[in-house]
């Protein structure tokens, strides 16, 4: 009788040690965003300030996007992202001194940002699209939703992390984060070497390019990345939390921790469903609606006033977003072939970094000419028309059933 493959992706020890170093390198960044927003906003009361916190972390990766797939496609992607991790630890004691220092200017913050985001725009190709080289076909499925599962768990824990941490010291923030970055170095450095199948020689321009080329050749990919990144661009409204935190809800810097957590909550709690009772068909529906819910609870987060009820809907936020991502992710690497895999993550990570931190730079210029409320209201709007009407334009999409490549 043949051995099937497990596909419970823990069952394979490269995925674990991938999986836990991933888990201790965004708790780390979360905390590094928690500290960084209200130290930003504590030194210039600007929203202007946190808009432009997002882009420095957008722009390299728009930037580097022909470079940053191609170099995941023909280097090891394990080494890769230990490089990565090695600079956001260093970009990470950067910010110990500067804090240690007490320099009061904003401008090395935003060089240490552009920094992380030169690191992330390497790096973001490589963790997406190393996943299926970890675990068989079986347990992509599995793999991909524990995947996100780590970022939610981490996006719980860290933003609650930074706030406290910060409310003890900057110092202790930014320490803890060296920490855990460290810690991630270490766990990948334990797993082996990684073989990645190579496609035929192209020429130089074809090779960079080619991603750009199949994601707008496949319909079914077009539609899944294009629709986190309007989405997302519209309805984001993580930017404004150091506002509601200070001044519209006046929770302070214990308070932002909470309401960076509450997406993260809402979608472990999703995340944990989806493991017990997998999606087995009408995929693409399901994925339309979450992103329904997630513009229609930015909307009532933007006009609340209560801080129970605006953390409730930072979670059900969390809970679309994560029927999204589970979905859009899992059709995404099953309809790449594995040569193309670095290039078409590096095509989506300019979308999600489009809709997240070039959103956060929307939602944060957006209120510095119209106030924050309003800004964060258009916001949740505009996702809902964008679900409504990206469901009728990509009809492929829509129709999506499966998510374990049958």
């Amino acid at each position: 009788m043949s051995h099937q493959p497990s596909p419970n992706a823990f069952a394979h020890r490269p995925y674990l040690l991938y999986w836990l170093a991933r888990l201790f390198a965004t708790f780390a960044i979360q905390i590094v965003v928690v500290a960084v927003g209200w130290k930003v906003y504590d030194l210039t009361h600007d929203p202007m300030a946190l808009g432009y916190v997002g882009l420095m972390q957008f722009l390299p990766a728009f930037l580097l996007v022909l470079i940053t797939g191609t170099v995941a496609d023909r280097v090891s992607r394990r080494l890769i992202i230990i490089a990565c991790f090695g600079v956001e630890a260093a970009a990470a004691v950067w910010l110990f001194v500067l804090s240690w220092t007490a320099s009061p200017s904003v401008a090395p913050i935003y060089i240490i940002l552009l920094v992380m985001g030169i690191a992330r725009a390497f790096m973001g190709p490589a963790m997406q699209s190393v996943v299926p080289n970890l675990v068989p076909r079986e347990a992509l499925a599995n793999a991909i939703g524990w995947v996100s599962s780590s970022w939610q768990v981490a996006a719980i824990g860290g933003p609650v992390a930074g706030g406290l941490l910060y409310g003890i010291s900057e110092l202790a923030a930014f320490g803890t984060a060296v920490a855990l970055l460290a810690a991630a170095v270490a766990l990948m450095l334990a797993m082996p070497p990684i073989t990645v199948k190579q496609g035929e020689k192209e020429p130089a321009w074809q090779a960079v390019s080619a991603g750009f080329r199949y994601v707008f050749s496949n319909r079914l990919v077009l539609g899944a990345i294009s629709l986190d990144l309007f989405a997302v661009l519209l309805g984001g409204a993580v930017a404004l939390m150091p506002v509601y935190a200070s001044d519209i809800l006046v929770l302070g810097p214990a308070g932002l921790g909470m309401m960076r957590a509450a997406p993260g909550i809402g979608a472990i709690l999703v995340a944990a469903f989806l493991a017990r009772f997998p999606i087995r068909a009408m995929a693409g529906v399901k994925m339309f609606l979450g992103v329904a819910l997630f513009g229609l609870a930015t909307v009532v987060f933007g006009v609340s006033l209560t801080p129970w009820l605006s953390i409730l809907c930072l979670g059900l936020m969390g809970a679309g977003d994560m029927i999204s991502v589970y979905v859009r992710e899992t059709l995404i690497q099953l309809a790449t072939p594995d040569e193309l895999r670095g290039r078409v993550s590096a095509v989506n990570m300019v979308f999600v970094g489009a809709s997240n931190e070039l959103g956060e730079f929307r939602a944060g210029s957006m209120a510095a000419l119209i106030g924050t409320v309003p800004a964060v209201v258009f916001g949740g709007v505009g996702t809902l028309a964008v679900a409504g009407l990206w469901s009728v334009i990509f009809p492929d999409l829509r129709r999506a059933e499966k998510l374990d490549g049958s």
